[in-house]
């Protein structure tokens, strides 16, 4: 089937001047003016739909000019620019195949549909421009990511969805079984011993630990796949299922990688900004009128830097404008952090050096024995988007660090051996990618930049 994408069209329109082309797509509204019809077509390929003229002496002009929004078609025709108009260029169809016909019930009938609505049938809302501009900016970011990490010398490394492994410490993950958990007869012999891998195993939150390993082979490497937490949370930031950008590099310590941090972000946005044209310009009107200016702001900002000790005396000092006060020793809420970026700052911020009982096992103890060498990126709109830190890569402090926080030593083995076998100093950082976004859409719930959202109580499409 030879069938032009919209988007090349709009690239190159001159080069289809004079011949015919054949487009197919989806009717996103039609109107019959008895002499002629007007059909709105998208086909995906680009934030724009194009325009076709159908004219009342085509045969099935009595089928097309009635199409339901949402209806299948294929057009060939000739395409004439109209610089006149609000299109450049329109398509004149000279024939018509309507694939498949959508009735009064398909449930994108109305232009607007508000964004809880339209979670209840994800399995359409890409058809939407504000999902389907989404979904494409998504995959331009994780383009952009690759872009980055491999002009910058990294190495993409795929690290396992299934470990043994809890990096952070915690109860929340998912664990993987092929017990059969709904026949109590079989649970009354079930141990980890006797199920499939010998051991509890569970589906990862992470891939930092096995990204040590690739780092220290290799110095520079990045991983980028999705990650699972079990976390009950129903929050607008939270969600079970995720993507998580994760670089390690060695010869590396903390503020080296927030160099990095800012160079990727910095990089990321300007990207969008470039690629991505169309689908900020329709968020910053439709969305977040303050969009573009934000995301501008962020690239031509130096990104503040201050240790958590001094940001916990500043948010003391403006604790009667929390509802959760500050104190040294706490994990800092999302309005600490707003508040840092927004009122204080006007522009990121890096905290470091948190308190070593708020953070995991796997950071680098300051010297004081009290804090580590962990750093946060706060962002005007949402607070944290990046966490980071130098890694502990002193044996016997790690030894130390895993038995304060009741892990077993016999379940990091490897990890442990890391610091036996050519240790050197390493760092690495989290991005989640859905939070990063959420912060270039200026969407407000995780579940609207996910395409089927994983959530407590929620699996569906």
């Amino acid at each position: 089937m030879e069938k032009l994408d919209i988007k090349k069209l709009y690239d190159n329109v001159n080069d289809y001047i004079s011949g015919t082309v054949t487009v197919g797509g989806w009717v996103k509204s039609s109107r019959d003016l008895k002499t002629f019809a007007f059909i709105d077509l998208t086909d995906g390929t680009c934030f724009k739909s194009l325009q076709v003229v159908v004219n009342a002496n085509l045969i099935n002009y009595d089928v097309v000019s009635k199409l339901n929004t949402g209806s299948s078609v294929l057009i060939k025709g000739k395409i004439v620019l109209t610089p006149n108009n609000k299109q450049p260029f329109e398509l004149q169809a000279s024939l018509v195949e309507v694939l498949s016909e959508t009735d009064a019930e398909y449930p994108l009938q109305k232009k607007r549909h508000s964004v809880e609505f339209l979670r209840e049938i994800a399995y359409l809302r890409p058809r939407t421009n504000l999902f389907n501009s989404v979904f494409r900016v998504r995959s331009k970011a994780a383009y952009a990511i690759h872009k980055f990490f491999n002009e910058n010398g990294f190495v993409y490394v795929h690290t396992p969805i299934i470990t043994g492994a809890d990096c952070e410490g915690g109860s929340d993950v998912f664990r993987v079984t092929t017990h059969k958990v709904y026949d109590k007869k079989s649970l009354e012999n079930a141990t980890p011993e006797n199920d499939f891998f010998g051991k509890p195993v569970f589906l990862t939150p992470t891939g930092q630990l096995e990204g040590e390993a690739l780092a220290l082979a290799f110095s520079k490497i990045y991983t980028f796949g999705p990650t699972f937490r079990s976390e009950n949370s129903n929050t607008t930031r939270h969600a079970s299922e995720f993507w998580m950008i994760e670089p390690e590099v060695a010869f590396c310590e903390l503020n080296d990688v927030m160099d990095l941090i800012e160079k990727m972000v910095k990089y990321l946005i300007n990207d969008l900004l470039v690629n991505c044209a169309d689908e900020l310009n329709f968020f910053n009107q439709f969305v977040d009128n303050d969009l573009l200016n934000r995301l501008n702001k962020v690239v031509n900002s130096d990104f503040k830097r201050l240790t958590y000790t001094d940001a916990i005396k500043i948010l003391e000092e403006n604790n009667d404008k929390f509802e959760f006060k500050a104190f040294w020793g706490c994990d800092m809420q999302s309005e600490h952090e707003k508040f840092l970026c927004e009122k204080v700052f006007n522009c990121p911020v890096f905290v470091t050096d948190y308190p070593k009982q708020i953070k995991a096992f796997y950071m680098r103890l300051n010297d004081d024995g009290k804090t580590v060498r962990a750093c946060d990126l706060l962002v005007p709109g949402i607070g944290e988007m990046v966490g980071g830190s130098e890694r502990e890569e002193r044996l016997d402090v790690l030894k130390t660090k895993l038995a304060e926080c009741g892990l077993k030593e016999k379940d990091y083995w490897w990890y442990v051996n890391l610091r036996k076998y050519g240790s050197v100093k390493h760092s690495g950082y989290g991005l989640g990618f859905e939070r990063f976004l959420m912060y270039v859409t200026g969407i407000s719930n995780i579940r609207d930049v996910l395409l089927f959202p994983r959530t407590p109580k929620n699996c569906e499409y």
